[in-house]
């Protein structure tokens, strides 16, 4: 990478700052993954429920996703350098402070300022390991970026899960700290001579306003409707009314501004708006489950945080595995038979884990993990390559900041509903259960003959019971969520085949 202002990188130089680059993404995403596991710990440590601790996820997530349309008016306006360090910076810092809160308010607000300094950290160490290696390496900058975006998921879960059950929940955050400090020092002492050109841009202050505004209301909405009887709270009413009359404003102004901050003429592309409606979309489902799966896990069966990180793992590792190869694939096959061939393995692996029950065995959850590995593999690569197909070079910038907007934030809603969605049918699939185990009928009386045997008597066989019913309400609603995702991610496929096929050049190069 050379200006004219400081030599080209090479050697040592070159690997110590792409190491550094690398982390910055591998941070970035550990966060959106890390805290999935840690929740139960999280929120019993706070004195609050399991459903309210996925503000924790949520708030990181929304405010992530508001911050990622800014990035590309921020580097153009500072600088690559300048934003990607000071970004590393501000993580750092508020990392610290997620990791000293004492309540679950103030860990949400940390998380909230953790989330919106991000926003430039991945796209800026994208763009920073392509520049530093020569135009002929350029596929192993990418490649580098590429694979640390797949081994942090695989990272976060195991690391939090065995940081809750050995150290404190708040080391989860904590290590981000030295590794920050690495990262900002490293390419800022590297890079800073480096700096990209800059020039004064206009900002769309309206535009950014209205998206936070509806989007904020929108998340709070999901978030509080679950334990408010949603419509039927005020409060609620008024956070819908807010998003609808905001989300209308903004779409008006969004697509009547000069300069928007988010470009909204790209879904007029057809490969990009049905491109972007299955990734989106299909992450959704994908993040959900990714947050449901260690939340049952934990709370009915009994793992601990470090064994319901090993269970999903398999997911990362495999798809890790298995990227490099779907990149060369892409070259002869088209596209849109790899992103069918990624949303029939998601839906697989939904459906192994609408099986399970609530004996089912570690090397059966692993196996689902690893299946849901194989769709992973190919599904961003290419709906990636199918929608950014036909954009023309000087709106790739801005599809991706649309793409990974919507992406990000559509995650977050989805983890909100689907929390919400458990909780409400484990309520429905337990009054059922309990108005047919009477205390009269003949399977609760030989339920309490066989406690009895086992020495569990009165009060203590009715809460055994109880807990039996819970468990199974539970397995119930889980199962019920699992069918679903597997429907709706099976129902991808028809965008998938609405767009045109697509030339599978750069994204798959960018695995490579």
């Amino acid at each position: 990478m050379t200006d004219g202002r400081g030599a080209p990188l090479k050697g040592a130089a070159l690997a110590v700052t792409a190491l550094a680059l690398a982390l910055g993404t591998f941070m970035q995403v550990l966060d959106l993954t890390i805290a999935n596991v840690s929740l139960p710990t999280i929120a019993g440590n706070l004195g609050v429920s399991t459903d309210s601790g996925t503000w924790i996820i949520t708030s990181f997530a929304v405010a992530n996703g508001i911050s990622v349309p800014l990035t590309g008016w921020l580097m153009g306006r500072y600088g690559v350098v300048r934003v990607f360090t000071l970004s590393v910076i501000a993580f750092t810092i508020a990392s610290f402070l997620c990791g000293i809160a004492w309540n679950l308010p103030v860990l949400i607000v940390f998380r909230v300022i953790q989330g919106a300094v991000s926003g430039p950290m991945i796209p800026g160490s994208q763009a920073l390991l392509i520049a530093i290696f020569p135009a002929e390496k350029r596929g192993t900058g990418l490649g580098i970026w590429s694979i640390t975006t797949l081994v942090a998921p695989i990272a976060g879960p195991v690391l939090g899960g065995y940081i809750s059950d050995n150290f404190h929940w708040s080391w989860i955050f904590l290590i981000n700290i030295p590794v920050g400090s690495f990262v900002a020092f490293i390419v800022w002492r590297m890079l800073r001579v480096h700096e990209t050109p800059t020039r004064k841009l206009p900002i769309d202050r309206v535009g950014l306003g209205l998206l936070i505004i509806w989007v904020g209301a929108l998340q709070v909405m999901l978030d509080l409707g679950k334990n408010a009887d949603w419509f039927h709270d005020p409060f609620i009413v008024v956070l819908a009314i807010i998003t609808a009359v905001g989300l209308l404003a903004w779409l008006i102004w969004e697509l009547t501004d000069a300069h928007p901050i988010v470009d909204l003429s790209l879904l007029s592309n057809r490969n990009f708006l049905f491109g972007s409606l299955a990734l989106c979309l299909g992450f959704a489902i994908y993040f959900a489950n990714v947050v449901l799966l260690p939340l049952w896990l934990q709370t009915q069966l009994g793992y601990t945080a470090t064994w319901a990180g090993l269970a999903v793992a398999p997911s990362g590792v495999v798809a890790v595995v298995l990227t490099p190869l779907i990149a060369r694939l892409m070259r002869v096959v088209d596209v849109r038979w790899i992103a069918t061939m990624s949303f029939a393995a998601l839906v697989g692996s939904y459906m192994m884990r609408a099986s399970y029950t609530t004996d089912v065995s570690f090397a059966t959850i692993a196996l689902g993990s690893a299946v849901q590995g194989i769709g992973a593999s190919g599904f961003f690569l290419s709906l990636l390559t199918i929608l950014l197909d036909r954009v023309p070079p000087n709106q790739t910038p801005s599809a991706t900041g649309l793409s990974n907007f919507v992406r990000i934030v559509v995650g977050s809603f989805a983890t909100s509903i689907t929390t919400t969605m458990w909780d409400r049918r484990e309520a429905l699939h337990q009054s059922h259960l309990v108005e047919s185990t009477t205390p009269a009928s003949a399977s609760y009386i030989d339920v309490l003959h066989r406690l009895g045997g086992l020495g569990i008597h009165g009060p203590g066989a009715d809460a055994a019971i109880q807990h039996q019913l819970v468990g199974q309400a539970y397995l119930l609603s889980t199962v019920e969520l699992y069918w679903a995702f597997a429907l709706m991610t099976g129902f991808m496929i028809l965008f998938v085949w609405l767009t045109k096929r697509a030339k599978g050049g750069q994204a798959a190069a960018a695995a490579e």
